[in-house]
């Protein structure tokens, strides 16, 4: 995956996640109809929640901020603070991301480029970033008006209880991934157990510490065998890499459970809030944020009339 890509994501989950009412989770029509129409994988995340949790306040504090300031200074938007509701999208070869949120006023939609990726501001509520010609397509889609869009998955994300910020719903285990896994090795054995799965919903509410759910439906009952074995036998892994003088640490382990039921396995996640920090050290995500250099290119259409801007309209 393209390191700008990396950036982008990191940027958004530093941006942004708290607790929505009960109910089904909603997912914007606008930024719905910028996905591929032929995504296997849509994930969404609640940026205006997320900023009132624990976990982010712990993120924020511990990431060095000079990239996100650089990138808000070029770009004329802070992702921090501007970004309200974010949705990635992947067909397998391309990714989109688009967020609503405040973004800076301008004359007509601006596009900035870095390599062979891209951010496009397309109104003071709506920008989209991805590879060029992914996000080439979803401007064009934009402009038509073609409201294509990949509705079984969509409803899936709408079955997702909605107090989750974060949650991911996928057709397989989405192949931009698998792509990355070796073929030959531990790994290899890992990508041909997750190649088994026909579809996967993540959730995670970080409202109090991480609770989270992956839930795999695998092609037949012993794929979702060697899938749930092969989790137990990483968490055994886990739990005798913790140190002796940090036995505290084998509570995130305890936090993770298995459920085999037929073709279906569902993994949960419990970690208290005094752990979270203790889980990020493990995750080295005391990292900064990798820099994200863009150039603007000169405005791809007329600015659309501002009755139209700034609308936000959630299904």
């Amino acid at each position: 995956m393209p390191r700008w890509v990396l950036a982008i994501l990191l940027i958004s989950l530093v941006a942004g996640c708290s607790s929505a009412p009960t109910g089904r989770a909603s997912v914007d029509s606008t930024l719905a109809a910028l996905m591929p129409p032929d995504a296997t994988m849509l994930a969404g995340i609640r940026m205006e929640a997320v900023r009132s949790t624990p976990l982010y306040k712990k993120l924020l504090a511990s990431q060095s901020l000079q990239q996100l300031d650089d990138f808000a200074r070029e770009t004329g938007f802070d992702p921090r603070r501007d970004v309200r509701d974010l949705l990635v999208g992947s067909n397998g070869k391309d990714l989109i991301i688009a967020a609503r949120g405040t973004f800076p006023e301008h004359n007509a939609e601006m596009l900035y480029v870095r390599g062979q990726g891209g951010v496009a501001l397309i109104d003071r509520s709506t920008a989209v970033a991805g590879t060029l010609p992914a996000l080439r397509a979803a401007l064009s889609r934009h402009h038509s008006g073609d409201r294509t869009r990949p509705d079984d998955l969509l409803t899936r994300a709408r079955q997702i209880p909605a107090p989750n910020q974060i949650w991911s719903v996928a057709n397989g285990f989405d192949s931009l991934l698998t792509t990355l896994v070796p073929e030959t090795g531990n790994l290899g054995n890992a990508g041909r157990i997750l190649r088994a799965l026909e579809n996967t919903t993540i959730a995670a509410d970080l409202s109090t510490g991480i609770n989270g759910s992956l839930t795999g439906v695998c092609r037949t009952e012993q794929d979702a065998k060697n899938l749930g074995d092969a989790a137990r036998g990483l968490i055994g892994l886990g739990r005798l890499s913790v140190p002796e003088k940090q036995p505290e640490l084998l509570r995130l382990w305890d936090g993770i459970k298995v459920d085999q039921q037929q073709r279906t396995v569902t993994i949960t996640v419990v970690v208290p809030e005094d752990l979270v920090e203790k889980l990020l050290d493990l995750l080295g995500t005391h990292r900064g944020v990798p820099r994200l250099p863009v150039r603007q290119t000169v405005p791809s259409r007329p600015a659309a009339p501002s009755s139209g801007q700034g609308s936000h309209r959630p299904e």
